[in-house]
């Protein structure tokens, strides 16, 4: 009986925690839409701010923060994949090796604020690189790059052996079975994993407002040495250091709600993706 009692108090404290979480959830989602739908309009995606940023749409910053995705997906992409290729294909069973995993696990844990002190110290100053699309794009790559190289890592142990060994009994090298038969196997698995990676950069404010984030430019940067507005900076401007804060709530608001989206909806591809990969795999 008391066995029975408890089995069914946990149950119940589980899912009333499952619930609130929910509520919650759907209770911010809820503000937000309820206070920013009011401000989505053609107008509001498709104009630049205007006017001390008090009027206007959101542009410029929409463009920006595409502009630092796809510079940091450029950088942590490819060595993250190169990472995990040196970490399963040649790296020895070693205390080298397991130090290098854990020190990347441990990067993925590194407070952002960390990161955006990093790029200023090392892309801006120590490179010269200047506050700019660049040395942002390469400071949210920085974050991304543990998650890339842990989804990364975990695809290619994911690639049966037998593949592996029926490529060298055809007298492929190490380097072509790596090329042609293993990445290629792993690589859906790999692009999943960099799609939800940029769910999180994309919402990343702490590393660009030191690296390149600017608190209002006229027009789309054009070079990668230029500053960028991103919608992350964007909405802490206008909830903070706006002229006219009351006035501009419901652009905030607007803001912040198609910044959800974005990363809601890059979040939602990621997940649909590895499950419809997950399904092909089990009907093979």
């Amino acid at each position: 009986m008391g066995r029975k009692l408890k089995d069914k108090s946990l149950t119940f404290i589980l899912w009333a925690s499952m619930f609130a979480v929910i509520l919650i959830l759907f209770g911010i989602l809820g503000f937000v839409i309820v206070q920013g739908a009011g401000a989505l309009s053609i107008e509001f995606l498709t104009q630049p701010p205007r006017n001390s940023m008090t009027e206007g749409g959101i542009l410029t910053p929409i463009v920006g923060t595409v502009q630092l995705i796809l510079v940091s997906i450029a950088f942590s992409l490819p060595v993250g994949i190169c990472t995990a290729i040196y970490l399963v294909e040649y790296a020895r069973d070693d205390i080298f090796t397991t130090t290098l995993r854990l020190a990347i696990r441990s990067l993925a844990g590194v407070p952002s604020i960390v990161y955006g002190l990093f790029g200023l110290s090392f892309f801006c100053i120590m490179l010269k690189f200047n506050p700019s699309l660049l040395s942002a794009g390469l400071t949210l790559g920085c974050i991304a790059l543990p998650l890339i190289v842990g989804a990364a890592e975990t695809a290619l142990f994911a690639v049966p052996k037998s593949l592996r060994y029926a490529s060298y009994a055809l007298g492929a090298s190490k380097w072509q079975t790596i090329s042609k038969v293993v990445v290629p196997t792993a690589m859906p698995s790999i692009l999943t994993g960099a799609i939800l990676s940029v769910g999180r950069v994309a919402g990343e404010t702490a590393p660009i407002m030191f690296t390149g984030a600017a608190f209002f430019t006229p027009g789309i940067a054009k070079s990668l040495f230029q500053e960028v507005m991103a919608l992350p900076f964007h909405v802490y401007v206008l909830a903070t250091a706006g002229t006219s804060i009351d006035k501009t709530r419901p652009l905030q608001y607007g803001a912040i709600l198609v910044l959800l989206i974005l990363v809601l909806g890059i979040t939602l591809v990621g997940i649909i993706m590895r499950a419809r990969l997950s399904r092909r795999r089990y009907l093979m």
